[in-house]
């Protein structure tokens, strides 16, 4: 690797410490962008006409993932990187976690915002993913649990998909390549049946309990109805946005510490949770901009359209002022935690907010994800839920009801929760059907709590 991870430990906590780490990140934001340039046909474009030693991310233009696949075999900073190449290798399920042309990681995006992608990740890339989650790690355990956990075989069992070289799966898979590792790691698959997935977890014991959380939610179900029998030390839900609820009812079950993390595929050491709720942007090597529409700083303290991320470790395909599609908050005061780094809330993907046509005074109206998120979750009696948008004024309803609810009460409560917030927006129009099929999870695994129209702009009036 570029550097090892004791080494970037070291310097992540001298950075800190010493308060050194907004000059560290505008010293690799230089370095980054001067790398591109004269690797990167694609950003060596973009980039024409700008000073040599921009520091400054407002200096740089934006870009995103369809401008990036677009252009795949120039963004990258390899010219061996081809996105044939890159094809070829993920369609085979049996290279998930090996090297691409002998030296990379390739992860792809589980497809849930209906636009799949393809990442390359350098060995500097994966040095700084291990060192930030062992730092993360090591701030959320005490002596007591890394004993329990040591104490346990330090087994970790990871929910997620098998089927794809997903940023999970592949960095699993790269892990049990590890002798050390191949015992105490194991990768449930999130499609298996839920009885079997129960039996299967039963027997291996884990001390961490890693997985998507409205299947970690699925299995604190089965935990409180005692077919689940495990006892970790961490539970850590990760890929999709929970509510208090959730994270409640996820240590009650499991009676574990629950922390999670902000993170994507193009940048999954983003963020490092803390106890407070809060993801702190490791500042040393990622950039996060809140901004509005227009790419214009968003104030700390208000809800921004998006959110522009910088991954500073990546070289091979540079990820610079790359809009990420998030709804964020960033903290506008110090955090309880003591962490001086930027703190920052999710509310939710931009492509997943729900847009109706015929809204008051005749245009269009939003609704955010959270808002029926909070809504559903906290309705007695379901398990899992799914709220599709199929037309401009119309919206299917999945439901997973608990064991010993009444699906007819259930359903009742719940659409009589979605129909008074949609009319308190002026939305008492939009259609409420009851589905027969149950949630139904992604290509990736996920089970999307919120599903848009694929194009939002056939809502319009």
């Amino acid at each position: 690797m570029t550097e090892s991870m004791p080494r970037l430990l070291l310097d992540a906590g001298r950075t800190r410490r010493n308060h050194e780490w907004a000059a560290v990140q505008r010293r690799r934001l230089r370095e980054s962008v001067a790398h591109a340039r004269a690797h990167s046909p694609y950003y060596r474009d973009l980039y024409r006409g700008l000073p040599d030693g921009v520091d400054d991310p407002a200096a740089l233009p934006v870009t995103d993932k369809k401008a990036l696949m677009a252009d795949y075999d120039r963004w990258a900073g390899d010219r061996e990187v081809t996105l044939e190449r890159a094809r070829a290798f993920v369609a085979d399920p049996e290279l998930i976690g090996a090297r691409f042309l002998g030296r990379y990681l390739v992860v792809t995006t589980s497809g849930t915002t209906g636009n799949p992608a393809i990442f390359i990740k350098d060995e500097q890339d994966i040095a700084v993913n291990y060192a930030m989650s062992a730092r993360m790690m090591g701030s959320w355990l005490n002596a007591r649990d890394i004993t329990r956990i040591l104490a346990g075989g330090g087994r970790m069992a990871i929910v997620a998909a098998r089927n794809g070289h997903f940023m999970v799966s592949a960095g699993a898979a790269r892990m049990r390549a590890h002798r050390l590792q191949r015992k105490a790691i194991r990768l449930f698959s999130v499609h298996a049946p839920l009885a079997e997935l129960v039996a299967e977890l039963n027997a291996f014991r884990p001390a961490l309990l890693l997985g998507y959380g409205s299947v970690l939610r699925m299995l604190a179900a089965e935990q409180e109805a005692g077919r689940l029998r495990v006892a970790p030390v961490l539970v850590e839900p990760a890929g999709e946005t929970l509510t208090e609820d959730d994270y409640a009812l996820l240590g009650r079950a499991f009676g574990a510490k629950v922390r999670d993390t902000y993170g994507a595929s193009e940048c999954p050491f983003l963020t490092e949770g803390c106890a407070h709720g809060w993801y702190h942007v490791n500042g040393d090597w990622v950039l996060a901009e809140p901004v509005e529409a227009d790419y214009s700083p968003t104030p700390p303290g208000e809800q921004s359209h998006t959110v522009l991320v910088t991954n500073l470790a990546n070289r091979v395909q540079p990820i610079l002022r790359y809009d990420l599609g998030d709804s964020v908050l960033q903290r506008p005061d110090p955090c309880p935690c003591g962490n001086p780094l930027p703190a920052l809330r999710v509310r939710g993907r931009v492509a997943n907010v729900l847009t109706f046509g015929g809204g008051p005074g005749g245009g269009s109206a939003v609704i955010a994800p959270l808002m029926l998120n909070t809504l559903v979750d906290r309705t007695p009696g379901v398990q899992l839920y799914q709220i599709v948008q199929t037309g401009p004024r119309t919206l299917r309803v999945r439901l997973r009801v608990t064991p010993g609810a009444d699906p007819d009460t259930v359903w009742r409560e719940v659409c009589d929760g979605i129909a008074g917030l949609l009319a308190e927006h002026g939305l008492d129009h939009v259609i409420l059907e009851r589905a027969a099929e149950p949630p139904e999870q992604s290509h990736g695994g996920k089970y999307r709590t919120v599903v848009p129209l694929k194009d939002p702009h056939d809502a319009r009036p």
